[in-house]
This record gives C-alpha cells, sequence and structure tokens, in this order.
C-alpha cells in the first residue's frame, strides 16, 4: 500500500488527537476501534471480506503495510472465519501505542517528553501537520452536513468515530447534538463499516463475554432426558475443543 493514502486506522488516531493536550480522546476504547479500523482497511484491500457476522481471509498477500500485515497473518493462522466480536475483542491491546509510533516513523506527528507532577514521565504527541487532521475532519464535517452518502472509507471512519466515543469529542456540547446524530446515522453507509462498528459498541457493552446459560442439569437420580443429553454432549465437545 502506497503512503500517498493514509489507512482508517492512522485517521482515526489523528481524529482522537487532541491539539492542546497532545493525548488521545477516548483511549480505553481506542484501541477497540482501531482492531476495527484495521479489518475494514484490510476489506478495503480485498485481504478479507464479511461472512455474516464473521471475518474470512479471502487473499492473504501483504498489504506492504507492516501493522495491516501483522493483523492479517493472526487472522491467517485462524484457519476459518472469526467473528468480528471476539476479533477486535481479542488480546491485542496496545494498538494505540503502536500507531503512534508508527505515526511518528511516518512524520505525522512528534513526541513532545514532559514530567507529571514533576516526577513522571509523561509523552505527549503533536501533529506535525496540522492540514492533515483538518482534511479529515472537513470529509466527516462535510458528510454530516450536505447529506451526500459519503465515499467508503469516510463512511467506515464516521462509524468508527461514533462506535469509540469520539463524537462528544468532535461534536461537543448541546450545539454538537445534531452533529453527533447524524455521525451516527452515517454507519449505515458502509457494510464493513457498520459490521466492525458495532462490534466495537458490543465488546464495550460486554456482549461478546457474557457467559453461555448453563444446561439443565437432569433429576437426581433420574434418566437424563434426550435434549438434556445432547445438550451435554454438546457442553462436553465445546470443552474438548477448548483445549
Amino acid at each position: 500500500m502506497g503512503r500517498s493514502r493514509r489507512s482508517i486506522p492512522e485517521e482515526l488516531l489523528l481524529l482522537a488527537l487532541d491539539p492542546a493536550t497532545g493525548t488521545t480522546a477516548q483511549p480505553q476504547s481506542l484501541d477497540l476501534g482501531l482492531a476495527g479500523a484495521q479489518l475494514v482497511e484490510l476489506a478495503l484491500a480485498g485481504r478479507i471480506a464479511p461472512d455474516g457476522d464473521r471475518i474470512a481471509v479471502v487473499m492473504a498477500r501483504p498489504t506492504g503495510d507492516p501493522t495491516l500485515d501483522s493483523a492479517l497473518e493472526l487472522l491467517r493462522r485462524r484457519g476459518s472465519p472469526v467473528r468480528a466480536v471476539h476479533w477486535i475483542g481479542g488480546p491485542r491491546l496496545g494498538l494505540r501505542q503502536i500507531y503512534l509510533a508508527h505515526l511518528e516513523r511516518c512524520g505525522m506527528v512528534h513526541a513532545v517528553a514532559g514530567q507529571m507532577c514533576g516526577v513522571l514521565p509523561t509523552t505527549r504527541y503533536q501533529a506535525t501537520d496540522t492540514a492533515i487532521s483538518r482534511d479529515i475532519r472537513a470529509r466527516l464535517d462535510s458528510a454530516i452536513r450536505t447529506g451526500v452518502p459519503p465515499d467508503p472509507r469516510t463512511a467506515a471512519l464516521a462509524a468508527l468515530a461514533h462506535a469509540v466515543g469520539l463524537g462528544k469529542h468532535l461534536y461537543p456540547g448541546n450545539e454538537g447534538r445534531s452533529s453527533r446524530s447524524r455521525l451516527r446515522d452515517l454507519i449505515r453507509h458502509d457494510p464493513m463499516g457498520g459490521l466492525v462498528a458495532h462490534a466495537v459498541m458490543d465488546v464495550q457493552n460486554g456482549v461478546a463475554v457474557q457467559p453461555r446459560r448453563p444446561a439443565a442439569a437432569p433429576a437426581p437420580g433420574g434418566p437424563m432426558q434426550p435434549q438434556q443429553h445432547a445438550q451435554s454432549h454438546r457442553g462436553s465437545m465445546a470443552r474438548v475443543a477448548a483445549h
């Protein structure tokens, strides 16, 4: 992938970067959003495709972006389509720092060292070219203001921005309420963006980790009913598969 076009994870992170503080808004949910943004970018590159609520690898050839290719390889190793909600909620936190370092290597941001309370070391990040951030924001503003269906990249970016809670950061206060509502509505304009955005919100709401209801136990001393036997057998098979 050429560097003439910024990736959706890069744009999402630049949107979240506060120019006044040098920190990112919504840091906890942003990791989830970046994982979802990787899926959208890989789909736009023709490497993966949605399969219901699952993600399937359709071409394993590397994209040339090391960070995206790492995610693509992990998906390939799964061997079968994976639910988007399980992928996004998986143990790949730390993407925010990975992408901040990536943006620094690409020259899009520079790190500013500091201290908290005069003791604890801190790092702030400042955009090296504010025109890039203004361009990204202008695309969202245009889609919200005009109501014209945006291109797939902008629609996916809007969906992810809403999913991670950037609406209040981008359009604060009561005066931004209608813009936040329209930002949410843009989720319908890109199927892949909508799929991963809903998965991000499901993970935040705990949908992906809800325990299954246990099978009914047989009556003490009594024979197991056929339905109970089938449920017990499925449970045993699931435990075996898990190991």
